[in-house]
């Protein structure tokens, strides 16, 4: 992905520098962005799972394409460590780099459908559901790490100007509330205080999260006004206004319906009960105010598209934001019963489907040829 630099001057295309030759010269080049990739594979898969309409070979399809996301996760955060094992001086320029630096929130946030897989996928035995509970744990702290660690150095090392500001600055804010929305995937597989410690840490994180997420969007709103559409290399960071307010909404939603099982007979019982139809209406609020994001989006991409939008991995943009959307307008069918939800989500899903195959194949194409390993923020850092 291209970005405009501190001096704000595009980056060399990797046609201009070259291609990365060699597995370790593409270690050194490797990114977080990245992850966006186990984003968009994972949601694809958990999206196809939850699909109210069936067709034969529909489960195995979902599943393979998750096992396929633990692969490539596996893989690129092999990569991450040796990069910062093998290559330490371009850490520093990672992490102080404006734009690149907002993808570590990808790390956390490609993990959760692996996460959230291994109770769908696995048959929820005792010895996987406790894998998932540890697994789940770990990404929910580093999520909190990453939301509080990425801004801090916003605050104090990293240089930004109101004109440069996009949708990309969301990244690392939502990962909390994905991390949310995957506790109330578990939290039905385990009873007693594991339960609920799932739900109420998952209500924690939302909190961390959704509130600082529509701060950004209101930033990004007033930018826009004022100078208009960002660059067409960030064109695919319109969708990402859509991530915060689907992940929000799914997290009410199934929080809430998780909650009064994990708090029944406790004190708490009728507070669960409350959080539950306060679920039903947060939810259904959200993926409204989503709908207008949507709209925008859409609209953004057929002018980016008239002037040509040049592929990057930023093109995973396009999918896990709307993966999330979608699956919120499947649970507030699921909770509803009203069919208009289903089919509008199942339409949803056509589009996620198409534009998943699109990317993979342009990402698969390089990724052999190796045209994306490409660090803009090692452009002043000598091999």
């Amino acid at each position: 992905m291209q970005f405009f630099d501190t001096e704000n001057q595009m980056t060399k295309t990797n046609s201009t520098i070259g291609v990365p030759r060699g597995l370790s010269d593409r270690i050194r080049q490797f990114t977080p962005n990245w992850f966006a990739m186990t984003m968009g594979n994972g949601i694809v898969s958990l999206v196809l799972a939850g699909l109210p309409l069936h067709f034969s070979g529909q489960r195995a399809l979902a599943s393979a394409l998750w096992i396929i996301d633990i692969v490539l996760y596996l893989a690129f955060a092999a990569m991450l460590t040796a990069r910062a094992i093998r290559f330490p001086e371009t850490i520093r320029p990672l992490l102080h780099h404006p734009v690149q630096s907002m993808f570590l929130g990808a790390v956390p946030m490609g993990l959760v459908p692996i996460i959230n897989g291994i109770v769908l996928f696995t048959g929820g035995h005792a010895e996987v559901n406790t894998l998932a509970y540890a697994l789940w744990c770990f990404d929910a702290l580093l999520s909190v790490v990453v939301a509080i660690g990425v801004p801090f150095l916003m605050f104090t090392e990293q240089g930004h100007t109101f004109e440069r500001l996009t949708a990309v600055l969301l990244l690392p804010i939502v990962a909390p509330e994905v991390a949310a929305s995957s506790a109330a995937t578990l939290a039905p597989h385990f009873v007693g205080s594991q339960a609920r410690l799932l739900i109420g840490a998952g209500y924690v994180l939302w909190a961390i999260s959704v509130p600082l997420a529509f701060a950004i969007l209101t930033l990004v709103f007033f930018r826009l006004v004022i100078h208009k559409l960002p660059h067409r290399d960030l064109g695919p960071s319109s969708w990402l206004t859509l991530g915060p307010i689907g992940t929000g909404a799914l997290g009410l939603l199934t929080l809430g319906q998780a909650a009064p099982v994990a708090f029944a007979g406790t004190p708490l019982a009728s507070v669960a009960v409350l959080a539950r139809d306060f679920g039903i209406v947060g939810g259904l609020l959200l993926w409204s105010t989503g709908l207008w994001w949507l709209a925008c989006a859409v609209l953004f991409t057929m002018r980016y598209c008239r002037e040509g939008l040049p592929f990057n991995l930023g093109w995973w943009g396009f999918t896990f934001p709307l993966g999330v959307y979608t699956a919120a307008s499947l649970s507030l069918y699921h909770v509803t019963g009203f069919e208009g939800f289903a089919v509008f989500g199942t339409l949803l899903a056509v589009l996620l489907g198409g534009l998943w195959a699109m990317v993979i194949v342009r990402t698969c194409r390089g990724m052999v040829h190796g045209s994306l390993f490409h660090a803009p923020c090692l452009a002043t850092v000598s091999n």
